[in-house]
């Protein structure tokens, strides 16, 4: 298998398991979502620690130390991806997948829109339709539902600003690296939240609920360490636009398990925001597809003129 066709590979394994996960994590109920986002955080963290031991791999920790500035970016990413994870897992367990699922989708629009709003970046005529087209798909949830779609946007802006993050400040820190940094800066809190929710009434779901329920969450730092090694491998060996288009199994999947498996009803307002935001996602699809074309038919010409 050559590099382009393994990259694609690990793409589609990445974002076919993030696709999966409202089934994952629909199974460790009753554990609530605190409870579970602090197993998935300590679990990735000894899997991490795992596979640094395996590999020897930790000649790099110690000059963190000299590293204020990227400490300080791989914490603010922490935060923001456990806000992603915990907002993730009360969506999935309360019976929300579809509103998770339209946070995805949301996903590249809020992308884009960050780097008008944050970059000073200048979009293309199509990146500023698919933003005004996704901005006319909150409203009208908002106003057809009743209420604003708070999760949806929630995860949307979470992801995209942990992405931004990422871009930003810990870009040059190798996958396994990074997702060790941001577990470990997350752990004592994790540690915490289980002895809180220990104390409470309902106390700990962890071995309460048979063995295979405490296999499950034990499982969650594989389940969590997997696909984002995964994706970078897929990031380091296919062009980004072809990553942009495979993200999209993610969201797709989550809405199936959502209606086929988990059985949400979604009336017909939120089919039609849904449409709203997948012709918002057909036009920055496009524009993906335009501009990675000219940008190969410049670096031909370039050669030619060569």
């Amino acid at each position: 298998m050559n590099r382009r066709a393994a990259g694609v590979v690990a793409g589609f394994g990445a974002y076919g398991i993030w696709g999966l996960f409202p089934l994952f994590f629909d199974a460790l109920r009753p554990a609530g979502p605190w409870e579970i986002l602090a197993h998935r955080i300590l679990w990735t963290l000894v899997v991490c620690g795992g596979l640094l031991l395996v590999m020897r791999d930790w000649a790099w920790i110690a000059p963190l130390r000299r590293q204020p500035r990227l400490v300080a970016g791989v914490t603010a990413a922490a935060l923001l991806i456990a806000t992603n994870w915990v907002v993730y897992v009360a969506a999935v367990t309360s019976g929300h997948t579809s509103d998770a699922a339209l946070g995805y989708f949301l996903n590249p629009i809020a992308t884009v829109g960050l780097g008008v709003v944050v970059l000073g970046e200048r979009l293309r005529p199509l990146q500023w339709a698919a933003v005004g087209v996704g901005l006319v798909a909150a409203v009208y949830l908002a106003v057809a539902g009743g209420s604003f779609p708070t999760v949806s946007v929630t995860l949307a802006g979470s992801f995209a600003l942990y992405g931004l993050v990422k871009n930003k400040v810990g870009a040059h820190l190798p996958a396994l690296h990074g997702l060790t940094l941001e577990t470990a800066v997350l752990a004592p809190a994790a540690a915490v939240v289980l002895v809180i929710v220990g104390v409470t009434p309902a106390g700990l779901a962890f071995a309460a609920h048979g063995a295979g329920h405490t296999w499950l969450l034990v499982s969650s730092g594989v389940v969590t360490a997997v696909p984002l090694l995964l994706f970078a491998t897929a990031a380091r060996r296919i062009p980004l636009v072809t990553v942009g288009l495979i993200q999209f199994i993610t969201p797709i999947l989550q809405l199936l398990c959502a209606v086929l498996l988990l059985g949400e009803h979604l009336p017909p307002q939120r089919w039609i925001g849904f449409g709203i935001v997948w012709v918002a996602l057909l036009v920055l699809t496009a524009d993906s597809l335009l501009a990675a074309r000219a940008r190969r038919t410049g670096g031909s010409r370039t050669l030619t003129a060569k």
